[in-house]
């Protein structure tokens, strides 16, 4: 397939919150599931999507801190996909070029699965065309406790000066301390909140909220939300000349 010609003004960083997996597949009389696995595919047309597009950074919302609530069959369910995701897919990332990140507390989720991410990793970690995010077991206050007590831990060892510390200090102990921060933020299926997603990060990103369930989301649509926000004004709190 031909390369895309990228859109004027392309957002660099891109966040997704991929929300509607559950109630597409409710709408087609099959189980939630299902439409994970569906929601799992569109990624990969995404991930692509914005290889053509030119934007360089692609974070992802694959499972809250909150979603351990969801009934234990899904929720393990979700676990096995995530497994299945990483083996079924790791050389064709690699192969394009795709680096690959994880974010979140991993301490909680099995060692099966804690390996196979640092594996896909290590092998992924000197690729440059695509940076895929994935956000699992993450949650954005969860994220700045984290940080803030392991820089906590770092003033009582010695090891920072509490007079020098400020929002650059703390963004550098946040799991994205390597990542910029997000130009836009799309949320989809027709909900319009944030979900303790980037909360640090996203202060000045742009928000697109679309009703499309996320396994929905083609290409063109995509390709058309990236369009408009290249004609946003962004003025990071400044007044236009």
């Amino acid at each position: 397939m031909a390369k895309d010609t990228p859109v004027q003004n392309t957002p660099d960083h891109v966040a997704i919150i991929m929300d509607g997996n559950g109630r597409w597949a409710q709408s087609r009389g099959r189980p939630r599931l299902f439409g994970h696995h569906a929601g799992a595919r569109r990624v990969k047309e995404i991930v692509r999507t914005c290889k053509d597009l030119d934007i360089g950074y692609l974070t992802i919302y694959a499972f809250s801190t909150e979603n351990w609530k969801r009934t234990q069959s899904e929720v393990a369910g979700l676990m096995t996909l995530f497994r299945q995701y990483i083996k079924r897919e790791a050389k064709a990332l690699k192969e394009e070029g795709v680096c690959v990140r994880f974010i979140g507390d991993r301490m909680r989720l099995d060692k099966k699965l804690q390996g196979l991410m640092n594996e896909l990793e290590e092998v992924t970690k000197g690729n440059t065309v695509v940076n895929l995010t994935i956000a699992i077991n993450y949650g954005g206050r969860d994220e700045v406790a984290r940080a803030t007590q392991q820089l906590a831990q770092d003033v009582a060892d010695g090891k920072l000066d509490p007079k020098t510390v400020n929002e650059d200090t703390l963004s550098s102990y946040l799991d994205t301390h390597v990542l910029p921060d997000p130009d836009l933020v799309i949320r989809t299926s027709g909900e319009a909140r944030i979900s303790n997603f980037l909360l640090w990060q996203s202060a000045y990103s742009e928000y697109e909220f679309v009703d499309t369930l996320w396994p929905d989301l083609s290409k063109e649509e995509f390709t058309k939300v990236i369009s408009k926000f290249g004609e946003r004004n962004r003025r990071f709190g400044a007044v236009s000349a």
